[in-house]
């Protein structure tokens, strides 16, 4: 890859993987509700997610889910199902936490939440599915294939792993001001609840559509 190609796979990363999304909001939504280490965590379980990806890129099994429609549109319906299933576990909360008061959560449930978010996430599919294998070395052996998309992989994941710590960071700075006694409960379920019910709307339709 030259020097060129090399920047405009960069910029592109950065701006596909920056722009917002169900796994960016994720972790804004967790910093937010739940403190900076709350934050950190969730982008820590993403881009654990995204290593997957990248192992089954590699491996080329991504190239079977991509011929196969069926299943792409599977996985990503169950993907909003589950943002669904979040967005209404909030409404039905009543410990009256969100942005006003930090709620103390299992880091491994976080953890784990983080990881599905991102493996049911249609757009981190189509990210490696349809972007990463545009900058392998055409007509390649399986083998160098293999590591230049791990090679790939890697770089995504540094940089993915950047701009998550910022989305969190940020996040946690933007609700210093409400951590306060009292502000902010009567609302914050139902903002939450919101965020990941449109979510959820959203990529259902970018799959049907």
């Amino acid at each position: 890859m030259g020097i060129g190609q090399a920047l405009g796979f960069v910029g592109a990363t950065v701006v596909l993987v920056g722009m917002p999304g169900p796994n960016n909001i994720y972790i804004s939504l967790r910093s937010m509700t739940q403190g900076r280490r709350a934050g950190v965590v969730s982008a820590f379980a993403i881009e654990t997610g995204s290593i997957v990806y990248i192992l089954l890129a590699a491996l080329g099994l991504a190239a079977v889910v991509q011929a196969s429609p069926v299943v792409f549109t599977a996985i990503s319906l169950a993907g909003a199902a589950y943002l669904a299933f979040l967005g209404l576990r909030s409404l039905r909360s009543t410990d009256g936490s969100g942005v006003g008061a930090v709620k103390v959560t299992s880091l491994g449930r976080i953890f784990r939440e983080g990881v599905l978010v991102n493996l049911m996430n249609p757009k981190a599919a189509l990210f490696f599915l349809a972007f990463l294998p545009q900058f392998t070395t055409r007509g390649a052996g399986t083998g160098q294939v293999r590591n230049e998309m791990l090679l790939l992989g890697l770089a995504v994941l540094v940089i993915g792993l950047l701009l998550d710590l910022t989305y969190a960071l940020g996040a946690d700075t933007l609700a210093r001001r409400f951590r306060t006694a009292g502000r902010g409960r009567g609302v914050a379920k139902y903002v939450v609840a919101g965020i990941y019910l449109s979510i959820a709307a959203v990529a259902a339709i970018e799959v049907l559509a």
